[in-house]
């Protein structure tokens, strides 16, 4: 980025990495294309963003596959907000993938939770009884909702606000219904336990049972 910032001019610019390359990506932007940002990510949140002085980022919340060999599969519509918003959604239709503009940011929050809901319990539940998403609601649904609470508890950490966790485990079922035979446990399930593990001993947050599946996946 620093040898091209003065070569070039984008009209966007798409950070599209993993989860814990992120901040080292964020921290290298240059000054002059912080405002011209489309953040694509999973676990990803304002304070992600905002610790790095990027006020206004366009992020997409992503409920599509696509995997070399295999057509992209669709969950739900992806949600976007933020100045690049139509060019994301322009760019998706092309490829006839479903997705939608969010009107502001207080909703854009709610999307990106939800979303954290969705894969981090999802894979956290899979380490303990693998399946899909259709048999982690219906045969399940206790340890659903176990670590549902915990994860949840998390978020509202992380955001610094108490979310509507009826709105949101609802917003959850209907990501379920999208596809049911979605496979709950992807190959960053370990990661995702560790790191929101990590999240909860810095917010004093016990998380019984995130902790009770740990002893037992984690080594």
């Amino acid at each position: 980025m620093a040898e091209l910032v003065d070569k070039v001019q984008p009209e966007a610019v798409f950070i599209c990495v993993g989860e814990n390359d992120l901040h080292n990506i964020l921290s290298d932007v240059p000054s002059a294309w912080k405002n011209r940002l489309v953040l694509i990510q999973n676990e990803l949140l304002p304070r992600d963003w905002l610790a790095h002085a990027i006020d206004n980022p366009t992020v997409i919340s992503v409920w599509f596959e696509k995997k070399k060999g295999i057509d992209s599969k669709v969950v739900i519509p992806s949600p976007i907000y933020g100045a690049h918003a139509r060019l994301v959604f322009n760019a998706l239709a092309q490829l006839d993938l479903p997705s939608y503009i969010v009107d502001n940011a207080a909703e854009l929050e709610y999307e990106l939770v939800r979303k954290n809901l969705y894969i981090v319990t999802t894979n956290i539940a899979g380490l303990e009884v693998g399946g899909d998403v259709a048999e982690l609601e219906t045969k399940h649904k206790d340890l659903m909702n176990a670590v549902a609470k915990d994860v949840l508890d998390i978020q509202d950490w992380l955001t610094n606000k108490t979310h509507d966790r009826a709105r949101l485990m609802q917003g959850l079922k209907e990501a379920f219904a999208g596809d049911p035979q979605h496979k709950c446990m992807g190959r960053s399930a370990p990661a995702r336990l560790q790191r929101a593990l990590g999240f909860a001993s810095e917010a004093g947050i016990e998380a019984p049972t995130l902790h009770k599946i740990a002893a037992k996946h984690l080594s």
